[in-house]
């Protein structure tokens, strides 16, 4: 047999077994939905989603196995919990089938940034005792009550801010990381923060001000106000000026649009300055979000042959820095800019909202 047809039928072989798998994936993907709850089990309220969909068709508010903490858990009263970007895309399922489950969702309870007291700890639990006002992240957090490891991302409230506020500080580990671990922002550079009114880009600003930056943010007409009185010292107004134009060159582009050229970003660093590529703009799984994935993946490999670096960042969730930004919200320098508060009967009001791609600061959902 000629090596060419060896080659042929061994794809078309890689092929169908690519698809097999896939088939039978796709058809053994379930989830919880349907499970009835044990007799004389604890009751809570949490929102569910059983399958993938727009919010207000598939978020529901219903009544859940209460969890129960063991040796290595705290019991968390949750009182607030915050949305990020990815949560409406997690909703409607697309490319993220392939993480979250490819037929239904996997795991039926979405949220993941929290605040509220602690209820109950394991005996082997010493850091936190019931009473303890504490925030950090743990997947399926939209329910009165969530079990999380001791050794998970949860640590002490700040103390000068509501649980609502609380709840949003765990978004900040995008800025702070990509900041001060990749971009290595120091006092006296020049950093252009393209987004800065959005979730994340609002604790950019307040972030890259605390490294001693001089800050330039990027924003529409009606966050101008918003993103100034955060502590930027220059705001452009994308509507009026085009920041790949202007005469101004920057050390740190904080890129979380991806709505321009490799060239054009390049155009306006300094000789050797880094554009930090952190998101694709907006919410959610949209048209133009695999086109802006793409664009990442594009510049950062034609940086490779130029002395200016653009660089895809990805978040680290740990304690430490949680505590880092404790910290630094209790000293003031960092605050978080909640714009929208919901109550749990209006989940999916907050999720229509973050799904407009045009949300500034956060969005809090409250639980009562």
């Amino acid at each position: 047999m000629k090596i060419k047809h060896v080659f042929k039928w061994s794809a078309l072989a890689i092929l169908l077994v690519l698809f097999a798998w896939f088939e039978f994936a796709y058809w053994t993907s379930t989830n919880d939905c349907g499970r009835s709850i044990p007799a004389g089990a604890e009751r809570m309220k949490a929102i569910k989603y059983c399958e993938y969909g727009l919010p207000d068709d598939v978020l529901k508010l219903e009544q859940v196995e209460k969890p129960a903490p063991n040796d290595n858990q705290i019991l968390v009263r949750v009182r607030a919990v915050s949305l990020r970007f990815i949560d409406g895309g997690m909703l409607q399922g697309g490319i993220g089938r392939l993480v979250f489950g490819l037929r239904k969702p996997k795991n039926t309870i979405p949220g993941s940034d929290f605040a509220g007291t602690v209820e109950a700890v394991g005996k082997n639990i010493t850091e936190f005792k019931p009473g303890d006002e504490v925030f950090g992240v743990r997947a399926g957090c939209l329910a009165e009550y969530i079990c999380v490891r001791s050794a998970g991302a949860i640590v002490s409230k700040p103390r000068n801010v509501t649980f609502e506020q609380a709840a949003s500080i765990p978004t900040a580990l995008v800025a702070l990381q990509g900041l001060r671990d990749t971009a290595h922002l120091k006092a006296g550079q020049k950093i252009l923060i393209n987004g800065a009114s959005g979730g994340v880009g609002t604790f950019a600003v307040q972030i890259a001000k605390s490294l001693g930056a001089e800050v330039t943010g990027v924003c529409s007409t009606h966050n101008v106000d918003l993103v100034k009185s955060l502590g930027a010292d220059h705001v452009i107004d994308y509507a009026k000026e085009d920041f790949t134009t202007g005469d101004e060159r920057y050390d740190v582009i904080y890129d979380l649009v991806n709505n321009r050229s490799f060239a054009e970003r390049r155009r306006v660093l300094n000789p050797g300055g880094i554009c930090i590529l952190a998101g694709v703009g907006g919410s959610g799984m949209r048209k133009e979000t695999l086109f802006n994935l793409a664009g990442e993946l594009t510049a950062a490999l034609r940086s490779k042959f130029s002395k200016e670096k653009f660089v895809i960042f990805g978040v680290d969730i740990n304690k430490k820095d949680l505590d880092v930004l404790r910290d630094l919200t209790e000293s003031g320098r960092v605050m978080p800019a909640l714009t929208k508060i919901y109550p749990l009967t209006e989940t999916a009001a907050a999720y229509n909202y973050l799904e407009t791609g045009h949300a500034s600061g956060k969005i809090a959902i409250t639980i009562e």
